[in-house]
């Protein structure tokens, strides 16, 4: 792969670190422990049995809790401090070519986990304010489904897998937005015009 593939695929991530940081390090330490990446040497700790063994079960661990309303954002706001260094340090691994970490990596990193983080913990957020729980089992399985996909597609296609994961995050912005409006603006009217 050339530098440009490998920094997309160090992007996306990061980018999906900030959303299932288990499950993104469980997938790529599977992926290079079988065989079906050929990892690069700073990245290839995460195919060692023992890190592959706790984050898959951490991000077991984390399939359920995040399924719970209110569970799910109390452990976002724990792993704020996980998911964006974990972040910068997949996005900085992936194109190092020698196991040196590059500082303007590591920031681009950060900056895609931050990002995808706090998209995922404010959506949470509004989705915890529904009184049922099946909105919020939705939005867990969407994220799930949304991790699996891209790390499959990822080390294919990571220029596609790029353009989706920035694509999704524009439109969960736009969304956030929209619905954050439409609550405010409802809390603003009297009662008596309801």
């Amino acid at each position: 792969m050339s530098d440009a593939h490998l920094f997309a695929v160090g992007v996306v991530l990061a980018w999906l670190a900030g959303m299932r940081v288990y499950l993104t390090v469980f997938g790529v330490g599977l992926a290079g422990a079988l065989g079906w990446l050929d990892l690069p040497p700073a990245l290839q700790a995460a195919q060692s049995w023992w890190v592959v063994g706790v984050s898959g079960v951490l991000a077991a661990v984390e399939f359920f809790a995040d399924k719970i309303p209110g569970v799910d954002s109390g452990w976002d706001l724990m792993h704020t401090l996980l998911r964006v260094p974990a972040g910068a340090f997949l996005a900085a691994a992936s194109i190092s070519p020698d196991g040196e970490l590059g500082a303007g990596m590591l920031a681009t990193g950060a900056g895609a986990a931050l990002a995808s983080h706090v998209l995922k913990a404010g959506s949470r957020v509004l989705v915890n304010t529904s009184p049922e729980p099946v909105s919020n089992v939705a939005a867990s399985a969407a994220e799930d489904v949304a991790v699996v996909g891209a790390l499959a597609l990822v080390f294919s296609y990571p220029w596609l897998a790029l353009g989706l994961a920035v694509l999704t995050s524009a439109l969960i912005a736009v969304l956030v937005w929209w619905v954050w409006r439409a609550l405010s603006r409802l809390g603003r009217k009297p009662a008596s015009s309801l």
